[in-house]
């Protein structure tokens, strides 16, 4: 019970199983509708063809592993990226030749950036957001435009410690069921 809904809970009791009353007359079903107060009622009233509330929001899903397997990847990327910035910053402020200061302060800030958002990333990729997917995607093709010359180039060890959880973060990334559980979007209508 929502202490902020106007509805009388006895209301409640009264519909017959399978009412939705958050559906204005007239809408797509599954889109978001009006409650009887006149506001939206926002993600709660997402629902799957089922009846279920859509992607992650609904109550008892269990969250795939490939999701959490893909989440460790990407959190321990940007771990990763957040230890090149420290590095990177340390040798900067020692003074250690570069040939642009400004250039390599703004390389930092790339640095420090690129982490925060694959630490974003990973969060909402866990809590079953849709939007994570395509960033971790990104991320990954990244990984492997890197990944693939370090290993070529001599460093076969530094090559497939990127490789391989990138490969395995994108094959995981197309599991139906990671695509079932990330599919929660963020207060707005389902795209199909």
């Amino acid at each position: 019970m929502n202490p902020e809904d106007p509805r009388d809970p006895n209301d409640d009791a009264r519909e017959e199983p399978g009412e939705n009353h958050d559906e204005s007359p007239g809408e797509y079903p599954g889109e978001i509708g009006r409650d009887r107060a006149g506001e939206h009622s926002g993600e709660n009233s997402l629902r799957n063809p089922d009846g279920t509330p859509a992607g992650a929001a609904a109550a008892g899903t269990v969250r795939p592993k490939g999701i959490a397997v893909i989440a460790v990847v990407v959190a321990l990327e940007a771990a990763a990226l957040l230890v090149a910035a420290g590095w990177y910053g340390t040798q900067l402020l020692t003074g250690a030749p570069v040939l642009s200061f400004w250039g390599a302060v703004f390389t930092l800030c790339l640095l420090l950036a690129f982490s925060a958002w694959l630490f974003a990333v990973a969060r909402f990729l866990l809590r079953g957001f849709r939007w994570p997917r395509a960033g971790a995607l990104v991320a990954q093709l990244f990984v492997l435009t890197i990944g693939f010359p370090t290993l070529t180039g001599g460093y076969p060890v530094a090559g497939l410690a990127m490789l391989i959880p990138a490969v395995t973060a994108i094959v995981l990334l197309f599991d139906k069921r990671v695509i079932a559980f990330a599919s929660r979007a963020a207060g707005a209508p389902p795209a199909l």
